[in-house]
């Protein structure tokens, strides 16, 4: 896990990224530029560029946000997230901890897992 204090974060992570990637932020629904982007390669953190997932596993899920069904294996941690009045899975950067998104299961999409891992673009950084 990272290190670096918040006024380190703060010199190398814009406003925003540091309002999502380390204080759990959420960019709206619709605004990132991954959301709608089919390029092939890979999605590194746009914290600690630690690869993260590759374009064969994102998938349009219409939620507004870029859809993942799987990442790279020990990109991620997990965390339970009860904030918001709801239960969810927190899915942050396992190199630095920076916050991604949340991962839901079960919502019968049409891929191999039956996760979709909803991420923030702005917590991303693609590379073809």
């Amino acid at each position: 896990m990272s290190t670096k204090t918040d006024a380190e974060w703060k010199v190398v992570l814009t406003p925003e990224q540091f309002r999502v990637l380390r204080q759990k932020g959420t960019e709206p629904a619709g605004t990132g530029e991954y959301n709608k982007f089919n390029k092939k390669g890979v999605y590194h953190c746009a914290g600690c560029d630690a690869k993260l997932y590759v374009s064969d596993t994102k998938f349009d899920s219409g939620c507004g946000w870029p859809a993942f069904f799987d990442s790279i294996p020990g990109a991620l941690v997990r965390h339970e997230d009860n904030s918001h009045g709801m239960q969810r899975i927190e899915i942050c950067c396992a190199k630095c901890g920076g916050h991604l998104g949340h991962v839901f299961k079960g919502e019968k999409f049409d891929t191999p897992t039956d996760e979709r891992h909803c991420v923030n673009s702005i917590s991303l950084k693609f590379k073809e």
